[in-house]
């Protein structure tokens, strides 16, 4: 724990390419073989970082999923929640936004297992959606999960990259706004 304390300030104040396991053992107080032992190196350490944040979030996301209707309203809340996310724990945007995904090793971590977990979660209320009759059948799931996912990424990550704040209720009425036309089931 002290060590993924250590590392989470440490990503707060540089970038990942910029710390070192020796700047790791120091700020968390523990011997640097510890780091090696327990994650493997740096980059283990940030895959478990990844995947405690996104552990955290996931679980909260689909207990507040549960006390929502109607395919819109639970698509909403996940973009809304997501942007949020970002918004404020910075250290987990430029984890997983900046820093993991060009890596190959990333897509056979756990902490890319839990982004595939966030992906199913998506398609299962977008297919909710469809067998409803809220959302058009003629556009591939896949393709109006990405449209989204792609969405909350591109109207975020320039914030992020330049550390600029953005409201996360502003972003998500236009993003939602901008697709849920498009998806929406239109009367035959």
């Amino acid at each position: 724990v002290k060590i993924r304390e250590a590392f989470k300030a440490l990503l707060e104040e540089r970038e990942f390419n910029a710390i070192t396991t020796a700047q790791i053992s120091r700020k968390s107080g523990v011997n640097e073989a510890l780091i090696y032992k327990y994650f493997g190196d740096k980059r283990g350490l940030l895959h478990q970082v990844l995947r405690d944040y996104l552990d955290e979030y996931l679980g909260q996301l689909e207990s507040e999923l549960k006390g929502i209707k109607g395919a819109f309203n639970k698509l909403k809340k996940i973009v809304w929640s997501q942007l949020n996310l970002y918004e404020s724990k910075r250290v987990l945007a430029k984890i997983l936004l900046l820093e993991v995904r060009n890596y190959p090793g990333y897509f056979e971590s756990e902490s890319y297992g839990q982004v595939q977990r966030y992906s199913r979660i998506i398609t299962e209320i977008l297919k909710e959606g469809i067998k409803n009759g809220e959302i058009r059948n003629d556009i591939p799931v896949t393709s109006m999960r990405q449209v989204i996912l792609g969405g909350i990424e591109h109207l975020c990550l320039p914030k992020i990259i330049y550390g600029k704040p953005y409201s996360a209720k502003e972003l998500t009425r236009e993003l939602c706004m901008a697709v849920f036309e498009g998806i929406a089931k239109r009367p035959s």
